[in-house]
């Protein structure tokens, strides 16, 4: 099944420590600086990705909608919210959404389709991983190469294979 990250784009940034004083400083540029950093994301995990932006004051006459650096990106049209975007996309996935939104009724909304929800903070933490990954020069191929994965959760003694047979893995994964 694939996946579909819908996020609430201001919610994110406001609630970012990198991207909120940017934010205040220029609106655009937090714009920018948001999709930059979900481009490193989509590049190093290859989900589809959606922000959402309140437009009502700024597109009134229509729905702004745009494709920015493999990015869907959604302005919400006169008299209604991002929020409300984002539950009819929600509303039309269902279990394919995952909802990025630190806002409990979107959440909340977003769980009851059979969405998941992650918050602004936690999915935040998730990019700076993905950049970090992105600086360490690691990609999806090498690492699947190299036997490993981009799974972040650490793996007790328990479960590693031993030492002999990560090496017998290692050769074979070089043929």
């Amino acid at each position: 099944m694939a996946l579909h990250i819908i996020v609430d784009g201001y919610n994110l940034i406001r609630r970012s420590h990198v991207m909120g004083p940017i934010d205040q400083k220029d609106l655009e540029l937090g714009r920018q600086t948001l999709l930059d950093r979900l481009a490193v994301y989509k590049r190093l995990k290859g989900h589809q990705i959606t922000v959402v932006f309140d437009g009502a004051a700024q597109y009134s006459v229509f729905n702004r909608s745009e494709r920015e650096k493999g990015i869907n990106v959604r302005f919400s049209r006169h008299g209604e919210t991002a929020d409300d975007v984002i539950k009819r996309m929600v509303r039309r996935e269902r279990q394919k959404a995952t909802v990025v939104s630190s806002d409990r009724e979107v959440a909340g909304f977003s769980e009851s389709q059979g969405a998941a929800a992650i918050g602004a903070r936690e999915f935040e933490q998730k990019l700076e991983m993905a950049e970090y990954m992105d600086v360490k020069g690691a990609s999806p191929e090498s690492e699947t190469e190299a036997g490993g994965s981009l799974d972040t959760r650490k793996k007790g003694p328990s479960k590693k294979p031993p030492k002999q047979k990560r090496r017998h893995r290692r050769k074979i994964d070089k043929l």
